[in-house]
């Protein structure tokens, strides 16, 4: 069941085209007002575009030019919202049975389809209760086998692991994970871990428009846009190469580093983007300028910046320092963070060896 949508909503500033294969699974991605939510209700039916046209699987959902409306029960799209919005009145049972008798299914048929995706989501012990009975994450399963069992052409995911706390959310994961398998779909999260788990493909929404779309594991490796490779928690400088893997950054200077591995390097006066991980940057007090702080040895970037943040992470620190162009994270142990008396508002010198720096084109 392929879907694409090519539309625009003047008022919310969006104008972008998406695309899902049969069967596929794709990660909207994107900052909060990045239209993430407008192409959902757009994709359900919620919300009318100014212009553009939507088709799923041959069938055309709305198209403003020919003057086709979809309206949203009859475009055998799910939406799985953040709640899981269950009716209160019913019980579990009945709320799954819901989509399939709206259909038009009988008593007996629409009983079994909700037994059915019960099973598959575990929750079959749970077919008697009401949904004020339910835990979140019971919940969420039920509304998982809710939707399935409509059996949507296209199943949109709106954040489902938000509204659940940190020891129901694994399990939900692997559910999607394993139920996703096959089915076309499209999940707005804003994780990387959800991303990797759920997501063939992953499109990065900014401003309305798509910044970049791509396999979920490439595009995480090497992001070319700030967000990306915020999520996939990367370092990113953006700037014009210089050299061939020498990028020039305002505000910084020349940024040394290698190119990709495959044959796409930037050229000479391309916009470019230089990615390297935060275990990557070294941090030195700063005392007296650059060089008497920082070791001589193979080629390194470094840049002096002002610490703004101190993050717990588990075994680590995370240091967020404010260059003159852009924040940029390292990760230290405890011990050194003590060590170097690492406090908000504190001088430093962030090192980078160039061969751990990745340049390619933007």
């Amino acid at each position: 069941m392929s879907f694409r949508m090519d539309a625009s909503v003047r008022d919310r500033g969006l104008e972008a085209a998406l695309d899902v294969r049969d069967g596929e699974t794709v990660a909207l991605l994107g900052p909060n007002g990045a239209g993430k939510s407008t192409l959902f209700a757009l994709a359900a039916g919620l919300l009318r575009a100014d212009a553009g046209r939507a088709v799923l699987d041959g069938r055309t959902l709305f198209d403003g030019s020919a003057g086709i409306w979809v309206p949203p029960h009859a475009r055998g799209v799910a939406l799985l919202a953040q709640e899981p919005l269950l009716f209160p009145h019913l019980t579990v049972l009945d709320n799954v049975a819901f989509g399939p008798r709206a259909e038009g299914a009988s008593r007996k048929a629409g009983r079994q389809a909700a037994e059915h995706w019960l099973g598959e989501v575990d929750a079959v012990a749970l077919a008697d209760r009401r949904p004020a009975q339910l835990s979140g994450g019971q919940a969420q399963r039920v509304a998982v086998a809710r939707a399935l069992a409509a059996a949507p052409r296209l199943l949109l995911l709106d954040e489902p692991f938000a509204a659940l706390d940190v020891a129901a959310a694994p399990a939900l994961r692997r559910l999607l994970r394993r139920v996703l398998a096959d089915r076309t779909a499209l999940v707005i999260t804003h994780e990387a871990l959800d991303a990797h788990m759920l997501a063939d493909r992953v499109v990065v929404l900014d401003g309305g428009r798509v910044v970049e779309e791509g396999p979920t594991a490439e595009l995480l490796e090497r992001p070319r846009s700030r967000f990306a490779a915020g999520l996939a928690g990367l370092n990113f400088l953006e700037g014009r190469t210089t050299a061939p893997g020498r990028l020039h950054v305002e505000g910084l200077g020349d940024v040394f580093g290698t190119g990709p591995a495959e044959a796409d390097p930037a050229l000479p006066g391309d916009d470019a983007v230089a990615v390297f991980r935060p275990a990557d940057v070294a941090v030195y007090p700063s005392r007296s300028g650059l060089a008497p702080d920082v070791p001589q040895g193979s080629p390194r970037n470094a840049w002096r910046a002002v610490v703004e943040e101190l993050e717990p992470r588990g075994p680590q620190v995370r240091v967020h320092a404010a260059t003159p162009r852009a924040t940029v994270v390292a990760d230290l142990t405890p011990a050194s963070a003590a060590e170097l008396d690492l406090v908000p508002g504190a001088v430093v010198v962030l090192v980078a060896k160039a061969a751990a720096v990745t340049v390619y084109p933007a």
